[in-house]
């Protein structure tokens, strides 16, 4: 997926915790398989392969994550939006040759495929349709989410009572530390990911974090997120991390990155109107914003 798992489990017996997390890891891989978009043959693949064209059978594992998606795409009015993998990525591709963004009429021609009401499901059918040629979905801000909670489960069912599935950075915990206590994770300081700057304890739940300390852009000393805005193509601005806080890892993955989009007062407004979910918003000034149920230590 692009992404480094780390998967920690609490138990006397070393060898049957080695043994259960190898079924985990098999869990992930199996994941990989049926999302990636670096084999021809994956299932997201072979929708985006003829989109316009015709419908394509899948697996009602996949055909229900993207049920998932389009649902989150509602909730977010198009913040979250797996048609994102219609943008051409030569033109906003943000490694350490790109000198300058594209522009905004170029940015908004870049979007014009990016549109989740243009996927059509056939549940009968278990089939996707993209309407437009030329549409690429991609699951990769929702997958990692997705494979680490299947990996807990996968554990979980196995009898581990307590552990942690750490996907670079968003973690699903639960149980408690062999000491007997919750979890104590970190938040990560945008200005110096090394470092947190503050810490919660948590079990049974989940924590991602969306930011652009990880990977960016400097284009005349000015830092550009690699989060693209899918309604004008271009980078957002005046956020530098956004953490969620949630029950569930894929919910907690697949959110993240739209609160960036949506802005402060709209992404705390959006979070505070949902249950068990919990938000932290640092700015560009490093002012930090937290949702009604959020003490920082």
């Amino acid at each position: 997926m692009g992404n480094r798992f780390e998967i920690s489990i609490v138990s006397d017996d070393k060898n049957w915790a080695f043994e259960i997390i190898e079924e985990a890891v098999k869990e992930i891989q199996r994941i990989e398989t049926l999302l990636t978009t670096f084999d021809e043959n994956s299932q997201t693949n072979q929708i985006n392969k003829f989109a316009g064209i015709k419908p394509v059978k899948i697996d009602k594992e996949v055909f229900e994550l993207i049920e998932r998606c389009n649902r989150i795409s509602q909730l977010t009015q198009g913040a979250f939006d797996i048609t994102y993998g219609s943008i051409n990525k030569k033109l906003w591709n943000f490694d350490t040759s790109m000198t300058a963004l594209p522009s905004q009429a170029v940015a908004k021609k870049m979007v014009q495929l990016i549109n989740y009401k243009n996927i059509e499901l056939n549940k009968t059918e278990t089939s996707v349709f993209l309407k437009e040629k030329g549409m690429r979905i991609g699951f990769g801000g929702i997958g990692k989410g997705y494979g680490a909670e299947k990996a807990k489960k996968i554990m979980q069912n196995n009898g581990v009572q307590s552990g942690i599935v750490n996907a670079s950075g968003d973690l699903t915990v639960w149980g408690k530390q062999p000491n007997g206590k919750p979890w104590t994770i970190g938040i990560a300081d945008p200005n110096n990911a090394k470092y947190h700057f503050s810490s919660l304890e948590l079990t049974n739940t989940s924590i991602a974090t969306s930011g652009n300390y990880e990977k960016f852009i400097l284009i005349d000393g000015k830092k550009y997120s690699h989060t693209i805005n899918p309604k004008t193509g271009l980078p957002i601005e005046g956020i530098k991390s956004v953490t969620l806080i949630t029950p569930n890892a894929e919910f907690a993955d697949a959110m993240a990155t739209p609160i960036s989009v949506m802005g402060i007062k709209v992404g705390l407004n959006l979070i505070n109107q949902i249950n068990n979910l919990e938000g932290i918003i640092i700015d560009d000034s490093d002012n930090i914003f937290t949702s009604k149920n959020i003490k920082l230590n």
